[in-house]
């Protein structure tokens, strides 16, 4: 693994640990209907996250998670939380994307598989919460 591989690797596990983080901040927001839903998707990163933390390992010695991270609003009601979410998976797509890039076979599609399960949950999050356009043309571009 290069530097630059394992800088996108290292990027796209700073990514994981912070919607980790976000899905506990956001979840005390949250609607009951949304709540399982949140479940799933915050399993899904903590998942991903422990593939990379593999990853990473055997090049580097992974990152640990903050032990809190600034948000970048406050989260008062379920629509922060909901905008809070979107914003961790866009975020979490960008960072994948950065991996796509470099990677090949089957870790390529491995990071592919986990930029659309960003730009899915972020849809997601995006019809529920009343935001429009609720898809992004180029999931995980910089703005």
């Amino acid at each position: 693994m290069t530097a630059r591989d394992t800088d996108a690797y290292a990027a796209a596990l700073a990514a994981e640990h912070m919607a980790i983080f976000a899905y506990g901040v956001a979840g005390g927001r949250l609607d009951a209907a949304d709540k399982e839903p949140a479940r799933q998707a915050e399993s899904k990163h903590r998942d991903r996250r422990d593939a990379l933390v593999t990853r990473l390992a055997a090049a580097t010695t992974p990152s640990p998670a903050e032990p809190a991270y600034e948000t970048p609003f406050p989260v008062v009601d379920r629509q922060s939380a909901l905008r809070l979410l979107i914003a961790a998976e866009d975020a979490t797509a960008l960072a994948w994307r950065g991996v796509i890039g470099l990677a090949s076979g089957e870790e390529r599609r491995l990071a592919l598989d986990a930029l659309i399960a960003a730009a899915v949950q972020a849809t997601t999050w995006r019809r529920l919460a009343g935001v429009t356009p609720t898809t992004l043309a180029f999931p995980g571009s910089p703005e």
